[in-house]
């Protein structure tokens, strides 16, 4: 099990210790700031240095083992030997933005109180597929309702309920067609807002901004149909 240190999202760095490497020459570390592709979020990328070494990753998954980070270095280049004591670092830029995204899609499921059906985020923009049979008729309406959420500066932070406790609480999934991770007896919750003034809370275990703020103004793209009941809703930020 790698050591998740990239529930700190703003863990830019840290020291690692090579506990293997798997037959795809991937690398593994007994603690990561890395974070694994998953939940519609990019794995990050980066780099390992050592003495006498440095290895460009290409890209951050979940290994065979649960809570394993596997280190999936850029075509052409070597590892790391086992046991080799590395400093793992970020990409930050890109990290941040895909922070920026994650957050602001997590207010479009505000802006758009409907169930959803899929998602994605990129480095410059994020989508979420909602089941929505008919376009919505003020697209500009929305974008601005988004965008000030945004400004009100609401605080963003995570907190922990058990499994029965989400079992309790269906509603807090917001997601129809993915269900958050269960069976390690207790799940992540994203938390936007302070106590009575929560504008949203649900299940996710991607790495956000510390305030909506830090989100900067943000675009709407298309709205497309995909499906007979499927809307796709792109947002896009500076």
């Amino acid at each position: 099990m790698t050591k998740a240190l990239y529930r700190d999202a703003y863990l830019r760095d840290c020291t690692a210790t090579v506990t293997g490497i798997n037959e795809r020459g991937g690398v593994v570390l007994d603690q990561s700031v890395f974070y694994p592709t998953g939940g519609g979020q990019p794995g990050d990328t980066g780099v390992l240095e050592w003495e006498g070494g440095q290895t460009a990753i290409a890209l951050a998954v979940k290994g065979e083992a649960p809570g394993e980070v596997v280190h999936v270095p850029a075509e052409g280049a070597s590892p790391p030997p086992v046991g080799a004591s590395v400093t793992a670092r970020l990409d930050w830029e890109t990290r941040h933005r895909h922070m920026r995204v994650h957050t602001a899609l997590h207010l479009l499921s505000v802006v758009i109180p409907l169930p959803v059906t899929g998602g994605s985020i990129s480095a410059a923009k994020g989508r979420l597929d909602f089941d929505m049979p008919e376009a919505p008729q003020d697209k500009d309406a929305l974008e601005a309702r988004l965008n000030e959420l945004i400004a009100a500066d609401y605080p963003v932070s995570d907190e922990w309920i058990t499994d029965q406790d989400l079992a309790a609480n269906p509603g807090l999934v917001k997601t129809m067609a993915v269900q958050p991770p269960m069976g390690q007896g207790r799940v992540r919750l994203v938390r936007i807002g302070l106590g009575d003034d929560t504008i949203d809370l649900q299940p996710c275990g991607g790495t956000h901004v510390r305030s909506t703020a830090e989100i900067g103004p943000v675009r709407f793209g298309k709205i497309e149909k995909k499906g007979r009941q499927n809307r796709r809703v792109s947002i896009l930020i500076d």
